[in-house]
């Protein structure tokens, strides 16, 4: 028996900016138990194939990710999307996944089994880790980059309130969200009941005041004086 399709918010092919935060914990089950697998039993080349999965997936795109076309094609439309987040955490805790499959197999490879075994446990024990509680690691080293990254590179002292189209008031508050960011939904009404007048950037559609302002991650809220000013950031 088919099951009905449930509609998306997000194509999981197109808007590639989010995802369902349900897919890369999906994908870490897979990574998780192949891990293990090949860890208790000896067969290291599985490593290989994860750590190569892991890989392709990185560079070429979802739709060379099996497990994430297995999770789009067959499990999503039965279960329904999850909460969308930004995409960019669970692509870099992948990336860090390659790694530690690659140095894994190339351990097992120089005669290393042991140490081999050992960075293949790692990415079974953190991959189950995000699998059972959501706590991902990876995800987590992302957004500490980000934030320092922000702090360093994208600080920002004053924006241009002709460029944003938004009058000079007290209270302003500039908000950088995208219409897929569940939790950009919830920052604006919160704002403004704090009695500040809100002033929101699509970066989707102003990728170029993102760049400006060094908008790594959203949402971010500047207060901002009359003047343009940046008193605060959010």
């Amino acid at each position: 028996m088919s099951a009905t399709a449930l509609p998306r918010q997000a194509d999981p092919y197109k808007d590639l900016l989010v995802i369902d935060s349900r897919a890369p914990r999906f994908n870490q089950l897979v990574v998780s138990a192949g891990a293990a697998i090949a860890v208790f039993t000896g067969f290291w080349p599985l490593l290989t194939l994860l750590g190569a999965q892991l890989a392709v997936s990185v560079l070429f795109g979802r739709q060379y990710c099996l497990p994430c076309v297995f999770y789009f094609t067959v499990v999503q439309p039965r279960f329904g999307e999850g909460e969308l987040e930004d995409s960019r955490a669970p692509r870099f805790a992948n990336i860090i996944g390659t790694v530690f499959l690659g140095a894994a197999t190339l351990a097992y490879i120089g005669g290393f089994p042991t140490v081999g075994a050992v960075l293949g446990g790692i990415v079974a024990a953190l991959a189950g880790l995000a699998t059972t509680t959501g706590v991902c690691v990876g995800c987590e080293v992302y957004r500490i980059i980000a934030k320092l990254r922000g702090i360093k590179g994208g600080h920002v002292e004053k924006v241009d309130l002709e460029q944003l189209g938004a009058e000079a008031k007290e209270n302003l508050v500039v908000l950088f969200t995208h219409p897929l960011c569940s939790d950009c939904q919830d920052v604006k009404p919160k704002l403004e009941k704090e009695g500040r007048h809100v002033l929101t950037v699509d970066v989707s559609k102003r990728k170029d005041l993102a760049k400006k302002y060094g908008v790594s991650v959203v949402p971010l809220a500047f207060s901002v004086g009359t003047d343009g000013r940046v008193l605060a950031r959010l």
